[in-house]
């Protein structure tokens, strides 16, 4: 048992934990760069090619029902609040500019990237983790077959492809939504209301937006195969990898999304 006072095993046991979740952090970071490595020589493949489509089918079109949903909404709630602001002042049909912004620069990318991570990003962790937990992985090492190459490549590229062109979806899905409440809340005519949306649509801002949702791909797939790869102690091991995964993948696109931001303005 330690002699040492209180707070001195306070601090060590900070330093402990700073220490793994540093060396977690470096694993995860070797993952996702070895996926990220592997992409040029091997994505083109036709056996790696036909995974790497799969894989968009599965996380793209299946969800393409929920993004579409909570971005309409999200282009309601966001006109619905930035026009009762803007009655105050008589400035209603700014609320096209407003939401198209808004949905270019964040709200597309982090929505796109929350529901990928939810419906995408665990699926992946359970799935890799229940190979994780039956040895297959070890088979795969066995039979000289490199997992980073088989499992995790295919996944990281379906996510680069897939969270841009989603954010870029749920982005005009959003202003489409802020289109009816404009008009049925606020007397703002569609055609006045695209005319505004389009002639402040910053390119900038479309960059900004697709940059993020490049970066929240390669984070979601990181993590998601981190955590499949570390699952331990059978059935249960596996649901702790998820809920991981998604607790993980949540915090980093808040955080990554904000500085990304703060970097380009």
């Amino acid at each position: 048992m330690s002699t040492a006072p209180s707070y001195i095993r306070f601090f060590q046991s900070i330093g402990a934990q700073c220490i793994a979740a540093l060396r977690e952090t470096g694993k995860a970071a070797e993952i996702g760069w070895g996926g990220i490595r592997k992409i040029v020589p091997h994505a083109f493949v036709r056996r790696n090619f036909r995974e790497i489509v799969l894989q968009m089918y599965a996380g793209g079109i299946k969800s393409l029902g929920v993004v579409t949903i909570v971005a309409i909404f999200i282009g309601m709630i966001m006109a619905l609040q930035i026009g009762i602001e803007l009655r105050v002042y008589n400035q209603e049909a700014y609320i096209a500019p407003a939401v198209m912004a808004t949905m270019l620069r964040e709200m597309a990318p982090f929505m796109a990237g929350l529901i990928l991570a939810a419906c995408v990003g665990s699926s992946m962790a359970a799935q890799l983790g229940t190979m994780t937990i039956n040895e297959e992985i070890s088979a795969l090492e066995l039979m000289s077959i490199d997992p980073v190459r088989f499992l995790v490549m295919p996944r990281m590229v379906s996510m680069m492809i897939l969270l841009p062109l989603l954010s870029f979806y749920t982005a005009m899905m959003g202003v489409i939504g802020g289109a009816v409440v404009g008009y049925v809340q606020f007397t703002v005519p569609f055609l006045s209301y695209y005319q505004l949306a389009m002639d402040f649509a910053d390119s900038r801002a479309l960059f900004v937006g697709l940059f993020k949702a490049l970066l929240f791909g390669i984070l979601i797939t990181t993590i998601a195969c981190y955590e499949g790869f570390s699952s331990q102690k059978g059935a249960v091991g596996v649901g702790m990898a998820t809920r991981a995964c998604v607790i993980k993948s949540f915090l980093f696109i808040l955080i990554v999304g904000y500085f990304v931001t703060r970097l380009f303005y």
